[in-house]
């Protein structure tokens, strides 16, 4: 592995940050070529891929860093207690069978996409179909299938009930990697094309646009100056809940360790990072009924977003475009399930006249998971970043099930 210019956290974390600064700013600029590129290239996908050029080109690397931990584990949860405080919960539920419809859709595309994409491509190359015993490729990809509608627990629990090689486990894993990442950059572009779409599919915007308006009512007309005093009461009290949240949710795995079977442990119960979100979440919920919710008139959505966006280019900076044609057949593979699971996304969206929001954030609820969801629904509006947090959730539950219905069909159409 070539060595990377900078290797430093601190110096790599001041590079994101001056990255995410210089967009922000060419963003703004209402004369010369800049309004034309961001009109067809959101802010927000520059904040992705901007990171993953200089991990691509060895300047940084996702490889040599905790930055990602630390944005997943700190940045996101304090995000997701800033986004929701303000939340009308009532609006949320509100929003109807469209939004879970959407997410059911997008893992019924994850279980049929994986079978689909490996007979395709067994039709060429037969080697894929063998069984090889424990280096069978439907064992491999039922790893991604648990990646995919649940996340990394779930993702584990199948490399240990189907016993994929582990020595062949890191080809799974790059696949992984450069497919979501891909296909969340598509997703987020798509962001800036959603009214277009949203035509196309004749889609029903109201109970959204409902959500968004109640929100910016709150704080219209109602936003405070800056005050030092209310600003740190705002990072004093998420970080504390965070802190809160990290303790909590240990000794929740740690009870799961002690007085609960296997399957349990294996399960997505049994990873601190579910119960990191859940706690998070309930705690930002928990304020949305008190006199905290006042503090988004002093910014608190504002500071959940620029955490949001410390985490995106953390996460782009995980993307190494080089090694896009690495293991070329996998990841031929894995584009060909994702494409697959898209299709059905937008045909149903197409049918019950979901707006892209619920593609995107459907989509990412199970490809992403709880580190993606908010991200990509935040970007839509602040307000709406609860509602990636609520999908997510169901993509926990429903990711070992899923995944082991989607691994028995690839292990069918191998034998």
């Amino acid at each position: 592995m070539p060595e990377t210019l900078f290797s430093s956290d601190i110096v790599v974390f001041g590079l994101l940050a001056a990255v995410l600064g210089l967009i922000f700013y060419l963003a703004e600029k209402r004369k010369g070529i800049w309004p034309k590129i961001f009109r067809f290239v959101p802010a927000l996908l520059f904040c992705y891929l901007l990171p993953a050029l200089l991990n691509t080109f060895n300047i940084i690397s996702a490889a040599n860093s905790n930055l990602y931990w630390v944005a997943k584990n700190f940045f996101l949860p304090a995000s997701l207690i800033l986004l929701t405080l303000s939340i009308d919960l009532k609006a949320i539920l509100g929003l109807g069978p469209r939004a879970l419809g959407m997410f059911l859709a997008g893992t019924i595309g994850v279980i049929l996409g994986g079978p689909l994409a490996l007979w395709i491509f067994g039709l060429f190359d037969t080697s894929l179909l063998a069984d090889t015993g424990n280096e069978s490729v439907w064992r491999g990809l039922a790893t991604l299938a648990g990646s995919w509608i649940g996340g990394g627990a779930n993702q584990t629990a199948m490399l240990e009930v189907f016993q994929y090689d582990k020595e062949s486990y890191s080809a799974m894993l790059a696949v992984d990697i450069i497919v979501y990442n891909f296909w969340m950059a598509l997703l987020i572009w798509g962001i800036g094309k959603s009214d277009a779409i949203d035509k196309y599919l004749k889609a029903d915007t109201s109970k959204i646009e409902t959500l968004k308006s109640k929100v910016i009512k709150l704080t219209q007309g109602k936003e405070e100056p800056f005050s030092f005093s209310r600003s740190m009461q705002i990072l004093g009290l998420v970080f504390g809940l965070t802190s809160l949240s990290h303790w909590l949710s240990s000794k929740f795995v740690n009870f799961i360790e002690i007085n609960t079977s296997q399957a349990i442990r294996s399960s997505f119960l049994g990873d601190n990072f579910f119960w990191l979100v859940v706690l998070s979440t309930f705690f930002g919920l928990l304020l949305s009924f008190t006199k905290a919710k006042k503090l988004e008139n002093h910014g608190a959505s504002k500071w959940g977003t620029i955490f949001l966006y410390f985490l995106i280019a953390t996460i782009g900076m995980k993307i190494n475009l080089g090694e896009t044609f690495q293991n070329g057949m996998y990841i031929g593979i894995g584009f060909l399930w994702i494409i697959i699971h898209g299709i059905i996304m937008f045909l149903t969206a197409k049918i019950i006249r979901a707006p892209y929001f619920y593609i995107a954030v459907g989509s990412t609820a199970n490809v992403g998971g709880a580190a993606s969801a908010p991200v990509v629904a935040g970007a839509f509006h602040p307000s709406l970043a609860t509602v990636g947090v609520l999908l997510a959730v169901f993509g926990y539950a429903a990711g070992t099930y899923g995944a082991i219905i989607c691994a028995n069909l690839m292990e069918l159409i191998s034998n």
